[in-house]
């Protein structure tokens, strides 16, 4: 199996043909979470069959946004923004008519840590509590409003709210200026281990009716998640979170030659990516395949074909 760049071995050339000196955008999310590494990766691979790869920052929100108007080729997104920028839902405007899929990767947890002292038990104590969430364009961000509506409250019932990258969510909390951190990436979280680590933490449970009502008021993608007990440090039970689907989406007007190239790499170094992600451990065509309400790219839907049962 090649290796990418990351390793440190150097990867052979491979499907270069038409992609070779292409220029392309991706938009990844923000540092501590599982997009931006997995983003530099796509940029080290793609480099040795010639497409050069300029790597951005983003969020689920922005991204579908930025393939639909073509600030980005690629992009990574979760499915309920995806679905809800091809739907024209809020707070997308009008439908979305350029965004693919290249392959559904892996599933994201939508995580709310607090210091075991705050007093916050569940969402319903979030109130007049200093939270945190990440910059609006994130698809997190979207969540943490859709949580706190699902349980009768908004962002003017808290003390206050700070609209930040995970790492400075987790120094807010690790310095006393904030209640709660949340993120939307795998789990474990690296930005939630940090905080774990300096800090006795408590994982803020959902239950299956709030997560049900919140399939059935605001978007029908919500799944129920488990956090496995001992996945961070003193959490001795399981906990439900709500989730969602880390996509890879593109422009569906994307070279069909870059989105070969792209595919082929992305699975026979797959094991690798996995060191970046745990969660893509498992990964396999088919759930690659999966479409979750996407359309999928011409040349994505060539390559699952020719290489089905592999």
């Amino acid at each position: 199996m090649r290796r990418i760049l990351l390793t440190g071995a150097v990867a052979m050339a491979a499907v270069a043909g038409q992609a070779n000196a292409q220029q392309i955008k991706i938009m990844t999310g923000p540092q501590g979470g599982s997009w931006y590494p997995l983003g530099g990766a796509i940029q080290s691979m793609l480099s040795d069959d010639g497409i050069s790869v300029q790597v951005l920052p983003g969020g689920g929100v922005a991204n579908a946004q930025g393939v639909q108007g073509g600030q980005t080729d690629l992009a990574f997104g979760n499915s309920i923004s995806v679905v809800d920028a091809l739907e024209g839902r809020a707070p997308f405007e009008g439908k979305a008519d350029n965004i693919c899929l290249m392959a559904t990767l892996y599933p994201q947890y939508f995580q709310m840590a607090t210091p075991k002292d705050s007093g916050i038990a569940a969402v319903e104590d979030l109130k007049g509590k200093r939270i945190t969430t990440q910059p609006v364009g994130n698809t997190a961000e979207q969540v943490m409003r859709a949580i706190l509506q699902t349980a009768g409250l908004s962002y003017e019932d808290m003390r206050s709210v700070d609209y930040v990258s995970y790492s400075d969510g987790v120094g807010l909390v690790q310095d006393g200026n904030a209640d709660m951190f949340s993120a939307g990436t795998t789990a474990p979280a690296s930005a939630i281990m940090d905080l774990a680590n300096s800090t006795d933490i408590t994982m803020i449970p959902l239950t299956e009716d709030f997560i049900g009502k919140m399939r059935d008021t605001i978007n029908p993608g919500y799944a129920s998640l488990t956090i496995a007990a001992g996945t961070y440090p003193g959490q001795d039970s399981d906990v439900t979170a709500v989730g969602y689907m880390t996509q890879l989406i593109g422009r569906c007007d994307l070279d069909d030659a870059v989105v070969t190239a792209l595919m082929t790499n992305l699975w026979e170094l797959r094991g690798d990516m996995a060191t970046i992600s745990a969660a893509m451990r498992d990964i396999t065509l088919e759930k690659m395949m999966d479409p979750g309400g996407v359309p999928l790219h011409a040349a994505a839907k060539a390559f699952y074909e020719a290489n089905a049962g592999k």
